[in-house]
């Protein structure tokens, strides 16, 4: 009998204890509210910093078109606009599911973040502790504190396989909820999470509620997502709750009211306090029509938050979310009103068009919480107004962003939160996520994509500083030995976890003119293939090069590769049949080399015209000649080579993807395309180079060198502030 009472009484433990971590939800049963049994200082929250009204305390309001935040000094509302940047979880090395960001880097970046005049932060999921230690350990000695947006993400693995947030017994739904209502006791400080992979986990005492702006739950939903939750669960359109209810709902509508409402319900009833709540929305599912839109699933259904209403007994009221980018989807393009817009400034403004717009789509206050611009070299899209998905300098961001800031702020928003605060190296691009290896992406940084590159705070390569710099001078080579040689000199050559770098230091003696002259540097890495002669200069080599450096002049260098190495043209003449296939083109030793060439869009009908747009690309391995050093007062961040001729000196920095590399840290480079019929990865160790100043009776190059470097598993890292965290500065300054 002793037995059975001790097995009864262990099992109603563990139930009771699955319960309260909210792993029941899923069956329907859901935590047990001990109201004031708990001791009140972790259960209700401090009343003297809130406005209390019908027993529930707030200090955060959203109505009419702003946020408003209690002073309990004056007893009044102080209306703000939200002024923030996007945190991400990832750093370099690891993915951002780790969560490895420690107390000391949240805590110095917070400071970083309130000087450049930001009020707020947003992150996307539930961090870690020391996230919320750092957090309240910043604001309580912070002059200006910093408000938090809280985000809560949804399984994307889960919305792949099942893609309907009801099916497999409402698990999405559960999970989603669990994981908020998780979320809430971590703000409190009150909340021990178990670890599990991809989450954070740990014991959280740090209780930030005072300064939570408001919630934006879920993430930018896929519009097939959507339909088909709508379309298999036509029973579920409507939601009737204690704080939040529906009107006119589709079933998707109704699944984020129900999460909004079980997040106000429990933390009115367990810590007695409310915040706004939005839901994360995008201009892909905005309750906006775009005619002009040339693909269906950009502008198929709406994901409308207006639907969503709220009862008097909800304090804080709801507001909305959205992701607006310049450049994305191509609507934003190609609609014919937008680009008729004139901002006061007299440009053509379509992005303040589209904020006009859906302005008056809304009755509630509406934050843009994620804009950006990347610094990246490489390109994605294009935007009309030349705020691009990458090639945009790292100066050229500040100001755009605080153009985007200041339209978000003068067309009524509420606020504006920037994506993002730090570069993101594990990030991937549609336009050439085929070239490289998907589990190696955060152990180097790939200029040439454009997601890694959103970041006011940059990562740059080295412990402590870069250890080459684009710069024209050659002190940081002085304990290197040379590569190569060639008719006009040395070849020098290093690399890091971003670039690989070239120093040419031209012999005493040999007159050379850089603007008029051709210099050469072959590349070999890949055995098998390549060309020894270059058709278009009449070059020749004593063995296979897969690239060349063309140097002649500072508008007129580039990087081109042998045509049976040409990855773009593999992909979208051979294998995806987007443009005109060439004759011969896959011969090897052709002595043909193509530029090197990005997709930036696909061949598209803009419908209400019938406007047919062709594939677009651009040279993405023409040189760009500037100063690459941080330092510098003429400092240009997308540079790739400068000469300077007072000490004969030509330095080119290279990305590692123009060489074909898919993962410089394990030494992977691209195989034979046509062999393999994919783009693989092989093994290699290293590149064979030459050099040499092409002349009317010298045109040939000896490649008589090799560089061979290490490859490595941790990277090695550095914090810089770009150009733009000043001109965001002062542009913020001025925005209230």
């Amino acid at each position: 009998m002793k037995k059975w009472l001790i097995y009864v009484g262990s099992t109603l433990l563990i139930l009771a204890f699955m319960v309260q971590m909210g792993w029941l939800e899923i069956i329907g049963i859901h935590r047990i509210s001990f109201g004031s049994g708990q001791p009140d200082d972790v259960t209700r929250v401090d009343t003297a910093s809130y406005n209390v009204e019908d027993g529930i305390a707030y200090r955060v309001k959203a109505e009419g078109e702003y946020f408003s935040i209690y002073s309990p000094e004056s007893g009044q509302w102080e209306q703000i606009f939200w002024k923030g940047v996007n945190i991400g979880a990832g750093e370099p090395g690891l993915f951002p599911g780790e969560l490895t960001i420690s107390y000391d880097d949240y805590y110095r970046w917070f400071g970083y973040i309130s000087e450049m005049n930001c009020n707020c932060i947003r992150v996307y999921t539930t961090m870690r502790p020391q996230f919320y230690h750092a957090l309240y350990d910043f604001n309580e000695q912070a002059e200006n504190p910093l408000y938090l947006f809280q985000g809560v993400w949804m399984d994307e693995e889960d919305i792949t396989t099942y893609g309907d947030v009801y099916a497999e017994s409402e698990k999405i739904k559960n999970d989603f909820i669990t994981d908020s209502l998780n979320c809430v006791d971590v703000i409190m400080g009150n909340a021990v999470l178990p670890e599990r992979a991809g989450f954070a986990s740990g014991t959280y005492t740090a209780n930030v509620s005072k300064w939570l702006a408001g919630w934006i739950l879920g993430i930018e939903s896929d519009p097939k997502f959507i339909q088909n939750t709508n379309d298999s669960n036509p029973d579920k359109g409507t939601y009737e709750g204690t704080y939040l209810y529906t009107y006119g709902s589709t079933p998707f509508e109704a699944f984020y009211c129900e999460a909004g409402d079980r997040v106000i319900s429990y933390m009115t009833e367990e810590y007695g306090m409310q915040c706004p709540v939005a839901f994360a929305n995008w201009v892909t599912t905005d309750p906006l029509s775009h005619p002009e839109e040339p693909y269906e699933d950009e502008d198929l259904l709406t994901f409308n938050t207006e639907s969503i209403r709220s009862r008097a007994e909800y304090k804080s009221n709801l507001f909305a979310s959205y992701h607006v980018y310049p450049y994305y989807p191509d609507s934003m393009n190609y609609q014919s009103d937008y680009l008729s817009y004139v901002d006061e400034d007299g440009k053509v403004n379509t992005y303040e068009a589209y904020l006009n717009d859906l302005k008056l789509a809304h009755t509630m206050p509406i934050i843009i919480a994620e804009f950006g611009v990347p610094t990246s070299r490489g390109v994605t899209h294009r935007s009309v107004m030349g705020y691009n998905q990458g090639g945009v300098d790292e100066t050229q961001q500040g100001e755009m962003l605080a153009d985007m800031f200041r339209s978000i702020h003068d067309s009524d928003y509420a606020g504006a939160i920037v994506f993002s605060w730090q570069d993101e190296w594990f990030k991937r691009t549609w336009n050439n996520e085929a070239l490289d290896i998907a589990d190696s992406r955060p152990y180097w940084s790939n200029i040439q994509t454009s997601e890694q590159s959103f970041g006011i705070l940059a990562f740059d390569p080295g412990d402590s500083q870069t250890s080459f710099v684009l710069d024209g001078l050659s002190n940081e080579w002085r304990d290197n030995e040379k590569i190569a040689s060639g008719n006009c000199g040395d070849l020098y050559m290093k690399s890091d976890e971003r670039y690989v770098y070239f120093m040419v230091r031209i012999a005493d003696g040999f007159d050379y003119s850089f603007d008029t002259d051709t210099l050469l540097i072959p590349i070999d890495t890949i055995r098998g293939q390549g060309n020894k002669k270059m058709n278009a200069t009449g070059a020749t080599f004593d063995q296979e090069a897969d690239f060349v450096i063309q140097i002649n002049g500072k508008d007129n260098s580039r990087i081109m590769v042998d045509s049976y190495y040409d990855s773009y043209y593999f992909l979208y003449a051979d294998q995806y049949q987007m443009i005109e296939p060439v004759r011969d083109i896959t011969t090897k030793n052709s002595g043909r080399f193509n530029p090197m060439m990005l997709c930036t869009g696909y061949e598209m009908t803009i419908p209400t015209t019938n406007q047919v747009v062709e594939f677009e690309s651009y040279e993405t391995g023409k040189l760009t000649y500037g100063n690459g050093d941080p330092s510098s007062k003429d400092y240009m961040s997308l540079s790739d080579f400068i000469y300077n001729e007072k000490e004969g000196i030509l330095e080119i920095r290279i990305p590692w993807q123009l060489l074909n590399v898919m993962d410089p840290s394990s030494k992977q480079i691209m195989s034979d395309f046509y062999t393999e019929q994919s783009i693989t990865p092989t093994d290699f160790d290293g590149f064979t180079v030459g050099l040499g100043v092409i002349g009317e009776q010298d045109r040939t190059v000896s490649l008589n060198g090799t560089y061979a470097y290490e490859g490595w598993t941790t990277p090695t890292y550095h914090e810089r502030l770009k150009p733009s965290y000043k001109i965001l500065q002062k542009a913020l300054e001025e925005l209230s």
